[in-house]
């Protein structure tokens, strides 16, 4: 079975439990597909990143096949605004935050409610240089486990929705999205927009962040802040000491 996200955003958890953790978020207009069902969960993996988990079979509008063939091969449609709303004949509101994909609502038989959009929406590959601006819209949203808005963000959320609104896609978690592009020997090497991805005391990935101009980088921990980037790793200037610690630096694009 196949489906697609019809409400804002809906948490994607681990396991089928409201108490279970979660692990990523479904944002308006994601579609997915349906690989498993127990009573009133479902488990999905999202067509965008292939990432799987559980969500509430509540929270979604079945589709065919056909519907989510169709959608795949869509170019990627996305609002740009921080928050906007689709509204339908029934004067119905629903928020989208930044990132919710509205491709689906040039299709009458997937968008059966009549939803339009009137905000500002953005696609296609957009220039490398583009990608630092787009992060600064995220800039002090709260750091929140599986988050992927502005409203509650992880590191990876943050960078792999910066990189999608530019047309680009990565992997959902930082130990995937260190696995794509190019290794860099040095951050001197860096320009604006590359990954730089951090460890823990057993070489495991944990933490990511978008390298800006002048050894600045822009990242999510406890918020989307920007702090001083050097051979060791992250500097903070407000705790005065190292936070993360630098593994490898990855150009993407």
């Amino acid at each position: 079975m196949f489906a697609i996200c019809n409400l804002a955003i809906i948490p994607l958890r681990a396991e089928p439990s409201d108490r279970s953790e979660i692990v990523s978020q479904v944002l308006f207009g994601e579609h997915f597909e349906i690989i498993e069902t127990q009573k009133q969960w479902a488990k999905i993996r999202l067509q965008f990143d292939d990432y799987e988990g559980w969500v509430d079979s509540k929270q979604y509008q079945i589709i065919s096949e056909k519907n989510f063939s169709d959608l795949s091969k869509d170019g990627v449609i996305l609002n740009a605004d921080l928050v906007e709303y689709v509204t339908n004949s029934k004067n119905m509101f629903i928020p989208v935050p930044l990132g919710a994909s509205l491709s689906f609502l040039n299709h009458a038989e997937i968008n059966i409610e009549g939803f339009e959009f009137e905000g500002m929406k953005i696609s296609g590959i957009k220039d490398k240089s583009n990608l630092i601006s787009t992060a600064y819209q995220y800039l002090n949203a709260p750091y929140l486990w599986g988050g992927k808005t502005p409203f509650g963000i992880d590191c990876s959320g943050f960078t792999q929705m910066v990189y999608k609104l530019n047309g680009y896609k990565l992997l959902r978690d930082a130990s995937q999205q260190s696995t794509q592009g190019d290794a860099l020997s040095f951050i001197e090497e860096s320009e604006p927009g590359d990954l730089a991805f951090f460890d823990n005391e057993e070489g495991k990935i944990i933490h990511v962040g978008i390298i800006m101009e002048n050894n600045y980088i822009i990242h999510a921990s406890g918020k989307v802040r920007i702090d001083r980037l050097d051979h060791l790793g992250i500097y903070n200037a407000e705790q005065n000491k190292h936070t993360h610690r630098l593994r490898v630096i990855k150009k993407i694009i």
